[in-house]
């Protein structure tokens, strides 16, 4: 094994400053994320309890970075009395594609769609949900998405985010990295693991901080926001528009 191309768990290889959810990542992507997550699970109960309060019958519905369909599925079925209402989501790797719509095969109000979040054209929306994708778009295209997002929402309707986020200052960020490569040791990664997937994420992970995600957010035209879990440096904010 060599250090540009080494195992990050759950059989995943990743390069040096070039992870990929390309690949045979699909294929143990869930396991993978599950133990890399904190409340990974939890976070997807909670959103379908919010959702509760915004999606309606007929009124269309967003995943932004769909991966493999087990969040957007979990919605569909949690709102299976809004039978008309319909649930896209979006991904730009085509193997995450793949695995969503064999995912959600069975629940014909879901599309899935191998499209660019950034470039897409939206139809006017009850909900946008992100789990864990922001932080993977480029900074400089950020706040051009969540402005459209924004736009994008009927009045009363809810933008669901939740990120990995940086520490307010050097101290607590030391604190926060060093919890978190506790959780992952007690999740079963092996040092060499967890070393080559923070090598491998250099340049193509970028989290904000609360606050940064929050200054995002209110330029983009939301006013009512908060945060809805929290779990050291993994955070789910909801804004209402």
């Amino acid at each position: 094994m060599t250090l540009s191309q080494s195992k990050v768990g759950h059989d995943i290889e990743a390069k040096n400053a070039d992870w990929s959810f390309g690949g045979n990542v699909p294929d143990t992507f869930v396991d993978h994320i599950k133990h890399s997550v904190p409340l990974y699970e939890e976070g997807h109960d909670l959103i379908c309890q919010l959702s509760d309060f915004f999606c309606s019958d007929g009124g269309v519905s967003y995943e932004l970075g769909v991966s493999t369909g087990e969040l957007i599925k979990k919605l569909a079925l949690h709102n299976h009395n809004k039978p008309n209402a319909k649930w896209v989501g979006l991904d730009v790797e085509t193997a995450m594609i793949g695995k969503a719509k064999e995912h959600c095969k069975e629940c014909a109000n879901i599309t899935i769609l191998n499209e660019d979040i950034r470039l897409f054209e939206y139809e006017k929306a009850d909900l946008f949900v992100s789990y864990y994708c922001m932080q993977f778009v480029p900074p400089r295209d950020r706040q051009d998405l969540f402005k459209r997002i924004y736009d994008s929402l009927n009045w009363g309707g809810a933008f669901i985010m939740f990120e990995k986020v940086r520490g307010p200052d050097a101290r607590f960020q030391d604190i926060l990295s060093s919890l978190y490569t506790d959780f992952k040791v007690r999740k079963g990664f092996s040092a060499e693991e967890i070393l080559s997937k923070t090598r491998s994420l250099k340049g193509i992970l970028d989290p904000f901080s609360t606050e940064g995600n929050i200054g995002l957010l209110k330029r983009a035209g939301f006013v009512d926001i908060m945060t809805v879990q929290k779990y050291l440096c993994f955070e789910g904010f909801l804004a209402i528009k």
